[in-house]
């Protein structure tokens, strides 16, 4: 798949399966801005590991939270990699702590909906304005949209959802510029995320009952992803390709 001569913008991109997205589009060609909130050393090296194999790659601060950090975000990624985007990919996002409903605060409910949800509407609404025509948004969303997440992930599971949804109307509204949007869904995918939230018994479960047979790695996701970016996926649009080692046959 060749993008080259492609400017990509990836929220989150410093680590885990945003990092390994940013080395795939620059492998396929792409110019990337690898965004970060707070892991600016991870992000900077994410991009020297890609400027040092022949590629082009910034590291670009903002918190996806926020609109004027993200309209800054969009400015700054143009200025230094060109005029215009024409890949996005929001991939910024955490479960942030496992609650039961029952014992969940508005303040989390809140913060899950804007790092994992609201960042996607804001980043999106920005970066369409500066989109080529043609251009390729793919949206990180996630297995748990579909199963409810495992325990104590309820807003985590919901976010993701609202992703997928988003997601669609995007696919619609931006289809009159041939823009597509699609999206991803990750299942377990060995990941700092996992290694955080998942105690390793229920990871060696999981595992054991996908059709796989192990866990998934952030390379799985990044050349999904890669994929709906390029014209390989050009009749694609409004979808989600399930990364998850075939739970779903079990």
């Amino acid at each position: 798949m060749d993008l080259s001569g492609k400017t990509a913008l990836v929220t989150g991109g410093g680590r885990d399966i945003g990092k390994a997205i940013c080395h795939r589009l620059a492998q396929a060609g792409a110019a990337v801005a690898i965004n970060y909130r707070s892991s600016k050393d991870e992000a900077e090296a994410a991009a020297k590991e890609i400027t040092d194999a022949g590629g082009t790659a910034v590291a670009v601060q903002a918190d996806v939270t926020q609109p004027d950090q993200v309209e800054r975000l969009v400015a700054e990624t143009c200025d230094q990699l060109g005029s215009s985007l024409d890949i996005l990919v929001n991939n910024a996002g955490g479960l942030l702590e496992r609650c039961p409903i029952t014992e969940m605060s508005e303040d989390l409910w809140d913060r899950v909906m804007d790092v994992n949800f609201k960042s996607v509407f804001l980043v999106t609404k920005a970066a369409a304005a500066k989109m080529n025509d043609g251009g390729a948004i793919v949206n990180l969303s996630s297995l748990a949209a579909r199963n409810g997440g495992g325990g104590g992930a309820v807003a985590y599971a919901a976010s993701k959802g609202g992703v997928l949804t988003l997601t669609r109307g995007l696919a619609k509204e931006l289809s009159g510029r041939k823009i597509r949007c699609n999206a991803v869904s990750p299942g377990l995918i060995a990941t700092t995320f996992h290694d955080t939230f998942t105690p390793d018994e229920a990871r060696q479960r999981t595992a054991a009952t996908t059709a796989a047979g192990r866990e998934g790695e952030a390379d799985d996701v990044a050349q999904a992803v890669v994929f709906l970016a390029s014209d390989a996926s050009s009749y694609i649009n409004g979808e989600s390709l399930e990364i998850n080692g075939g739970l779903y046959f079990t």
